[in-house]
C-alpha cells in the first residue's frame, strides 16, 4: 500500500519527461488513442516475470517493465521470489539509467531511470522476526539467511533505503489518521525537487535534475558537509565496509534529506540519518 501511494507525492512529469515517457509507452503499445498524462508511471510486475519482461526483449526488442517505469516507480513485491538472474539484470539500469538490447536484427537503447521500490518478508514463512516464533524448517536465523541469500550483494548495494516495517496490529488501525496528508508531503517534495533542479542548472550540469543523477565529480561541491559529519561518514564507511558506490549514495541521500529540510548545507544529522538507512544492510527484510 505504501508503494502504490508513492506516485501521489511525486511532482508531475515535466514536458521533456512527459515526451520521453510517451515515446517509450508508444513503442510498448500502451498509448491508446494518443492519450497522454503527466502522472508518473507506476509498474508492479508479478514475481514470475522473466528477465526479458523486466528489461525488454522479444523479436522486436520491445521495452520491458524497467523502461516502462522510466521517470516513475518500479515496484517489486516479494523481491526474493523473482528469479535471481532477472533481478541482477536491473543492476545496469539502476547505475546508468539505460538498457541496451542487442538482437540479431537490431540494437536498441531504452531509457530506464526509475525509482526501485521493493518489499519482502524476512523469510519464506514471514514470521521469523515475530517474538516467540520458531521456524518449523530450521533455526530462524538460518531460515532468514537462506531466503535472503537469493538477493545478490551488488543488487543490494544499489538500494539506498532499507527499512524494517513491523506488522500492523488491529489496534493500530483504530488510531486517528496522520496529521500530515499526501498533499502536504507532495508540496515538500516539490520544493526539494525545485531546489535540486536549480542547483544543477546553476552548475551547468545539463540533463541533471535530481541528486540521484549527480555525477561523482560534482559530489564534493554539491554534498559538502560540516567537519563533524565528514568524520562520522569516514568512521561509518570503515565499520560498514562500504563500497565506493555505497559511500557516494550515502552522500546523495544526505543531500536529499537536507533539501527536504530546506538546508543549504549537509549537516551531521542528515549524514547520520542516511547512514541509518544504509546500516540496515544486515537486516534486509524491508
Amino acid at each position: 500500500m505504501l508503494a502504490t501511494r508513492l506516485p501521489s507525492i511525486l511532482p508531475p512529469l515535466e514536458p521533456a519527461e512527459l515526451l520521453e515517457v510517451s515515446m517509450v509507452h508508444s513503442v510498448g503499445g500502451l498509448i491508446a488513442g494518443g492519450a497522454l498524462t503527466d502522472r508518473r508511471p507506476f509498474r508492479a510486475p508479478h514475481h514470475s516475470a522473466s528477465m526479458a519482461a523486466l528489461t525488454g526483449g522479444g523479436l522486436h526488442a520491445k521495452p520491458g517493465e524497467a523502461s516502462l517505469a522510466h521517470h516513475g516507480v518500479l515496484f517489486l513485491d516479494e523481491l526474493p521470489e523473482f528469479a535471481p538472474q532477472a533481478l541482477d539484470s536491473l543492476r545496469q539500469p539502476l547505475e546508468t539509467g539505460e538498457i541496451w538490447l542487442s538482437r540479431a536484427n537490431r540494437r536498441v537503447v531504452y531509457p530506464a531511470r526509475f525509482q526501485l521500490v521493493a518489499a519482502m518478508n524476512p523469510c519464506r514463512c514471514g514470521y521469523a522476526r515475530e517474538p516467540g516464533y520458531t521456524c518449523k524448517r530450521q533455526e530462524n536465523d538460518r531460515c532468514m539467511a537462506q531466503y535472503q541469500a537469493r538477493l545478490s550483494g551488488p543488487l543490494l548495494d544499489r538500494i539506498d533505503l532499507r527499512l524494517e516495517v513491523p506488522a500492523v496490529s488491529p489496534a493500530d488501525l483504530l488510531l486517528p489518521p496522520a496529521a500530515e496528508d499526501s498533499a502536504a508531503v507532495a508540496a515538500r517534495v516539490a520544493r526539494a525537487r525545485a531546489a535540486q533542479t536549480a542547483r544543477y542548472r546553476d552548475l551547468g550540469l545539463d540533463g541533471v535534475r535530481t541528486n540521484a543523477d549527480c555525477p561523482v565529480g560534482a559530489l564534493d561541491v554539491v554534498c559538502a558537509a560540516e567537519p563533524s559529519g565528514v568524520r562520522l561518514l569516514r568512521e561509518a564507511a570503515d565499520q560498514l565496509r562500504m563500497t565506493a558506490r555505497g559511500y557516494h549514495r550515502v552522500l546523495k541521500v544526505a543531500r536529499t534529506l537536507a533539501d527536504l529540510d530546506g538546508d543549504a548545507k549537509v549537516g551531521r544529522a542528515h549524514l547520520a540519518e542516511a547512514l541509518s538507512y544504509r546500516g540496515a544492510a544486515d537486516m534486509v527484510g524491508a
